[in-house]
């Protein structure tokens, strides 16, 4: 079961909307992006910057249908704060 337990609403006019913290199973999962482009939001799995400058996913989910889960619950949870 995936839990929301942080949603972080950023006040600004670029894409970043938020950023959210979710529980699955025992594990607490920090920092997913809620992004909005041409006015369709969308979910962004956490991901961190190297020392050589580019990003590199930290999460990816083995299963579609647990991502889909996943952005589901986000997207969900960032529309009732907002």
């Amino acid at each position: 079961m995936i839990q929301v337990v942080d949603v972080r609403k950023i006040i600004s006019e670029g894409k970043i909307k938020a950023f959210v913290d979710i529980k699955y199973h025992d594990l607490i999962i920090k920092c997913f992006t809620v992004l909005e482009d041409k006015k369709k939001l969308f979910v962004a799995f956490p991901r961190k910057v190297a020392k050589d400058g580019r990003w590199y996913d930290i999460l990816l989910p083995r299963s579609e249908d647990v991502k889909i889960n996943i952005e589901n619950a986000i997207l969900e949870a960032y529309k009732l704060e907002v």
